[in-house]
């Protein structure tokens, strides 16, 4: 894709961008309440999430890169939805783009590259849960086929205040 003057790539992730990705996830922790933690991480604290997404099986990471510089512009990530084993067959699905990356479509760009890794896993839905208000998430995951199933109210305190979260679910097999 172009966007700008700038090409994006869009690759498995892999550990040699684990400080990149770490830096864009405690960007969302300090400034945002798009992820509901609290505290920021190190690398090596997040190090064992970056390593249960590995490049095959239905629990992704893909990562949008810039093809001259390589800098990291963005993530997404399935995960497992639920830690029992009926869930085995449901994700949950992220997407979090650099500061300075958004509005050029690496967010689509990153969710087709990891709807087409999902599509021949053993993968039946979808599910995200966006912090409200969020409307480009919202929008995104509208344009995914994503469709609204709930809203819990208040489910989460951060920066002094509550916050709702917004569920969607997407039909994946």
């Amino acid at each position: 894709m172009v966007s700008g003057r700038t090409e994006v790539q869009v690759r498995p992730g892999s550990e040699a961008d684990l400080d990149a990705l770490t830096e864009i996830y405690n960007h969302y922790v300090r400034e945002t309440a798009i992820t509901f933690d609290t505290a920021v991480f190190t690398a090596r604290e997040r190090r064992p999430w970056l390593l249960s997404h590995p490049e095959d099986g239905p629990y992704r990471l893909m990562v949008a890169t810039d093809a001259d510089s390589q800098a990291i512009l963005g993530y997404a990530t399935s995960s497992p939805y639920r830690p029992k084993p009926a869930y085995v067959t449901s994700v949950e699905t992220s997407v979090y783009v650099a500061p300075d990356a958004g509005r050029r479509g690496i967010g689509t760009l990153l969710y087709d590259a990891l709807f087409a890794a999902l599509a021949g896993e053993d993968v039946h839905r979808a599910y995200a849960g966006v912090a409200l208000p969020n409307e480009a998430s919202e929008r995104l995951h509208s344009r995914f086929g994503f469709h609204h199933v709930g809203t819990y109210r208040e489910v989460g305190r951060k920066f002094g205040r509550y916050w709702d979260v917004a569920w969607y679910e997407k039909e994946l097999g």
